[in-house]
């Protein structure tokens, strides 16, 4: 397989928190998009993260990869999440690009 075959613009995807917790606050599921691939840049910020990590050091790499459905950031200097919202969606981005990951390396290992 050609390496060119592999690649591919980034789309969105959309995320939902369906979290038992958040929709009771909310009254619904909430949604946002990250792009399904991100540069070695952003992976390595988040590879560099660790459980010592306050919070704040994770929501500054995490608010880039928060887009609406046009791909742009949520979150902003300006415009906040609540806090409970905050966390749930660390937690699901770094899941979902975790996933990413792991599928890709498992793929590349068993070949």
């Amino acid at each position: 397989m050609k390496l060119s075959a592999l690649t591919s613009k980034p789309k969105l995807e959309k995320i939902v928190i369906d979290d038992e917790k958040i929709v009771k606050s909310y009254g619904e599921p909430i949604e946002f998009y990250v792009y399904d691939r991100q540069g070695m840049d952003t992976f390595m910020k988040l590879a560099s993260l660790d459980g010592e990590q306050d919070i704040a050091t994770i929501s500054t790499v995490i608010k880039d990869l928060i887009l609406d459905e046009n791909g742009k950031k949520i979150i902003t200097d300006d415009n906040l999440l609540p806090v409970d919202v905050m966390i749930k969606c660390i937690e699901v981005t770094v899941r979902r690009l975790g996933n990413s990951i792991t599928q890709t390396l498992g793929k590349s290992l068993q070949s």
